[in-house]
């Protein structure tokens, strides 16, 4: 038998037998890992160049779990370069990066169930987050009276306890706040917690929810009380599917995959109405179309209504027609299109003039269609659009394709600004002082623009830098009292032919004039590299702006930072009122070991008199994390 022969025997004891079989032949360890080969062969050339490839790190991989990076590899975004492999060969790969060889159990959590009148969900509160943005306006704003937070408390906040997630290594998604109960979907962990804090310092569960197949999740939930008068979270999957559960029990009601592409996937939190939920798709052709052995470009991006007691589909809406065959590549398969128009965001639902508002993605292939990098209206009652706005034109992209194609990459189109500046940010319905409606977006290329309800017509448009495919304006945007605050990654670099970009720019938060869209105030972030941040934040001289959404909390933005800080803002000066830095390792109430990471996405709320946060965000080459930090202020 040959050497890799031997090795992918030994490969396969290791993973079938585990941490035993090794122990039992000590010669396995002086052996490479058979994994160690498929990883570099399928993995390696993103993986261990997450800058430019936008793809986890190497070290972020091995702190996953395995059903995780198992269903990336089988179902998720790494199935067309796991295609070849066979399950013996995930195997040794999985087993390689983490050590383990099959999926852990969550049972911390059983340490941590309410006991007595603790362990019911009581509901007869108003919600104080229902939606992305909060409250049905998407304005991402909380008061004193629904926190027990003022800006005064905000200013002297002291950490009070962590709860650590095993194998995981971001934490995505904010929860639903109602009374004092917080629902937070956990992406990696495949699961929904209902956690308690009506005491402060001693939260607990009262109910956990698994995704039937461990599928991990991805959306933040929508909460609502449906017609029959049952209160419901819905919230999706990183395999489309929308989990809609009973927010009493933690029993769904039902589930339904929504997928209908190729790389169909859901981001964006869903909007419970009463007769209704509001589903945006999205989807995630871009990772995967510079492989030639792709066929693209097919996929885009789409709105459901849904029957809330059912799933049944009440309409659809599509941002652009299903692709077609557009020209040969020159190998004999074809080039398809239109596609793209990925939908990352929440939509603001206007019951008032019955219309959704949402923004859309970059194009994948040619032609670049008008509903590409736009700004969308359509009827709540049927999904027929009522007006489009394509704020960037020709926005062809694709990752690993570049401006300038190399002639090999058959996928790849020179005709393009190549610039992925598509709006994931959630639109904002604002209501100025003077008694008129606008809805309000940031794009990533830094531009906020302000909009004509009604008609989609644009009253300003306020650009802040060139931005970046990670942002300029990335997760989201706040208003009140006729200002849009908005915070800002990347400034970006001078475009060719571009306006000049003003040098005074810089990564932080922007006070911007709801009516103008004149800056009242800049609030600067610097980057902080000392104290061995640098090893723990990577890139931190440059990645250090702000990505995720803010929360906007009686006065006071309380926003993270992509090195792993958190932020409290003066509303009305831009001065900085208090800093925590979330970089380190924490003791958790719940016994698992803690780390702090990136902070970027959703994750900040207020509730009882505490600000809760997420720490990690390992994704695009940041800091991983596991842990919801919870700040309480000094007495």
């Amino acid at each position: 038998m040959t050497l890799m022969g031997r090795l992918a025997i030994a490969g396969m004891m290791a993973v079938g037998l585990g941490g035993a079989a090794r122990a039992q032949d000590n010669t396995l360890n002086t052996l490479p890992h058979p994994g160690q080969a498929v990883y570099r062969a399928h993995c390696a050339a993103c993986h261990d160049s997450p800058d430019t490839s936008r793809a986890p790190a190497k070290a972020t991989l091995s702190a996953m779990s395995y059903q995780v990076l198992s269903f990336a590899l089988t179902k998720g975004k790494m199935q067309a370069q796991a295609a070849d492999l066979g399950e013996a060969e995930r195997g040794q790969l999985i087993n390689y990066l983490t050590g383990r060889s099959t999926a852990t159990l969550d049972a911390w959590s059983q340490g941590m169930m309410c006991k007595g009148a603790r362990r019911t969900v009581d509901l007869r509160a108003a919600p104080s987050v229902s939606t992305y943005g909060f409250d049905a306006r998407n304005t991402r704003v909380l008061t004193a009276a629904q926190t027990g937070l003022t800006k005064a408390k905000l200013s002297k906040l002291n950490l009070a306890w962590a709860i650590g997630f095993p194998d995981v290594t971001m934490i995505r998604a904010q929860p639903a706040v109602v009374g004092n109960t917080i629902f937070l979907p956990v992406a990696e962990a495949s699961a929904m917690y209902a956690f308690d804090v009506s005491v402060p310092a001693k939260p607990c569960l009262k109910w956990v929810y698994n995704t039937p197949g461990g599928a991990p999740l991805r959306s933040s939930p929508g909460y609502g009380v449906i017609a029959d008068g049952r209160a419901v979270l819905a919230f999706s999957g990183l395999d489309s599917t929308l989990h809609v559960v009973d927010a009493r029990t933690g029993k769904a009601l039902w589930t339904k995959n929504l997928a209908s592409y190729s790389y169909s996937l859901t981001t964006g939190t869903p909007r419970v109405l009463k007769d209704r939920i509001v589903v945006p798709v999205s989807q995630f052709e871009i990772m995967q179309a510079s492989d030639n052995r792709v066929r693209c470009c097919t996929n885009h991006g789409f709105v459901l209504s849904l029957e809330p007691a059912t799933g049944k589909q009440q309409w659809r809406y599509d941002t652009m027609e299903d692709a077609k065959p557009l020209r040969d590549r020159g190998d004999g398969q074809m080039l398809w299109g239109p596609s793209g128009a990925p939908i990352w965001n929440s939509p603001v639902v206007d019951e008032a003039r019955g219309l959704i508002y949402f923004g859309t993605g970059e194009s994948n292939s040619p032609p670049a269609h008008r509903n590409t990098d736009a700004l969308i209206a359509v009827h709540l009652k049927d999904g027929t659009e009522a007006w489009s706005l394509q704020a960037t034109a020709q926005d062809i992209f694709n990752v690993g394709c570049g401006p300038r194609p190399r002639t090999e990459q058959m996928n790849c189109v020179s005709d393009t600004v190549y610039r992925d500046v598509d709006f994931g940010a959630s639109l904002i319905l604002g209501h100025l002082k003077s008694g008129q409606d606008v809805v309000f977006a940031g794009q990533k290329s830094g531009t906020v623009w302000a909009l004509d309800p009604d008609t989609g017509r644009v009253i300003w448009r306020r650009d802040i830098g060139s931005g970046a495919p990670n942002g300029g304006i990335h997760w989201g945007i706040a208003f009140q009292d006729d200002t849009v605050f908005v915070p800002v990654a990347v400034v970006g670099r001078q475009l060719p032919g571009g306006p000049p970009i003003d040098p005074a720019l810089q990564p932080g938060m922007y006070a911007v004039d709801a009516n103008t869209g004149a800056i009242k105030w800049t609030y600067a972030v610097r980057s902080d590299c000392a104290n061995g941040r640098n090893k723990r934040a990577p890139r931190c001289e440059r990645n250090f702006g702000f990505s995720g959404a803010p929360a906007l909390i009686d006065g006071a933005l309380v926003q993270g930072s992509l090195d792993g800080r958190l932020f409290v803002i003066d509303a009305k000066t831009g001065a900085e009122l208090w800093t925590f830095d979330t970089l380190r390792d924490y003791t958790t109430l719940n016994g698992v070991p803690g780390k702090g990471g990136s902070i970027d996405a959703a994750s900040i709320v207020g509730v009882n008199g505490l600000v809760l946060a997420g720490s990690g965000y390992g994704m695009f080459g940041q800091a991983p994390g596991n842990v919801l930090l919870a700040f309480r202020p000094r007495p």
